[in-house]
């Protein structure tokens, strides 16, 4: 693993530095990292990794000692020159995507997609993890993209803000509670394994950290994952409106949620379960209609 005096001579004989623009805190905490690694089954369970913000490499050259095939994603001009600069001695399990690993707000990027097919053929596996230190600005669209439209990610073993791990987490009635943990919560096992201090990564961020395992069920969730995640959006964008209210406005006033909840609840009182519910029936009644 690369230490913090590597790093920066590699940076430097590249001519590059950390930018805030692409969320590039490395993780330094070879503890930690490992921890990371190792939650994942990478090499073991897990043949085939989804890297994104590889950065220097410390994390992918250690998957890829494990034996595993990883395919990085890397948004940074620079990093990507310096990572096919360095990281040589894998030239049949490393594939650098070059660009933004989102091809929309919602949806991965296509040659992404096609490398991680590509790998897991040659692997003869059907399914891959997503393993990274992910840049914040990235973490929740790309888990939901994941999550709700890449039933082959079975697992997502990330570093993230540990607000983004709280909003995971949550349950009703908390401010943290919306699509995101209903979305997950729905169709994986949440599981917050490490809470990182600023001193795990260089340059230090302003906030805390955490690791965070997200599993993917074995059964497939009742309801279209993407359907889902659209119903939350719109739903929790009237979350102060009472549930009649809150339909109405999206265009379903008459829909009889009686079995569900209360009229008067608000959409922040719902469990998943229940919000799921509502979900599949608004989905039948529309495809009726």
């Amino acid at each position: 693993m690369q230490t913090l005096s590597q790093i920066r001579d590699t940076l430097n004989a590249y001519d590059l530095s950390p930018t805030k623009r692409f969320g590039q805190n490395f993780l330094i905490d070879h503890n930690k990292l490992s921890l990371l690694v190792d939650a994942a089954g990478v090499g073991t369970s897990c043949k085939v990794v989804l890297e994104i913000g590889p950065g220097t490499g410390t994390l992918t050259e250690t998957m890829l000692d494990h034996g595993a095939t990883v395919i990085a994603s890397e948004i940074d001009h620079g990093m990507c020159r310096l990572l096919r600069g360095t990281i040589t001695n894998w030239p049949d399990t490393f594939a650098l995507i070059e660009g933004d690993c989102l091809a929309s707000k919602s949806s991965i990027a296509p040659e992404i997609i096609q490398a991680l097919d590509d790998a897991m053929r040659a692997h003869g596996t059907q399914t891959y993890r997503l393993v990274a230190n992910l840049p914040y600005a990235v973490s929740t669209p790309v888990l939901l993209a994941l999550i709700t439209q890449h039933p082959k990610c079975d697992g997502m073993f990330v570093t993230i803000q540990n607000e983004v791990a709280d909003r995971l987490l949550a349950q009703p009635n908390t401010k943290e509670y919306g699509t995101l943990g209903i979305v997950a919560q729905t169709c994986c096992t949440v599981e917050r394994f490490a809470t990182l201090p600023p001193s795990c990564f260089w340059p230090a961020p302003d906030v805390t950290s955490a690791m965070v395992a997200i599993r993917r069920k074995p059964e497939s969730p009742s309801i279209d994952p993407s359907f889902l995640a659209i119903f939350c959006r719109d739903l929790f964008a009237r979350r102060r409106k009472q549930l009649a209210g809150a339909l109405k406005a999206m265009g379903y006033g008459g829909i009889n949620f009686a079995s569900i909840a209360q009229s008067t609840a608000r959409a922040e009182n719902l469990s998943p379960e229940q919000i799921t519910e509502l979900a599949l029936l608004v989905s039948d009644c529309s495809s009726t209609s």
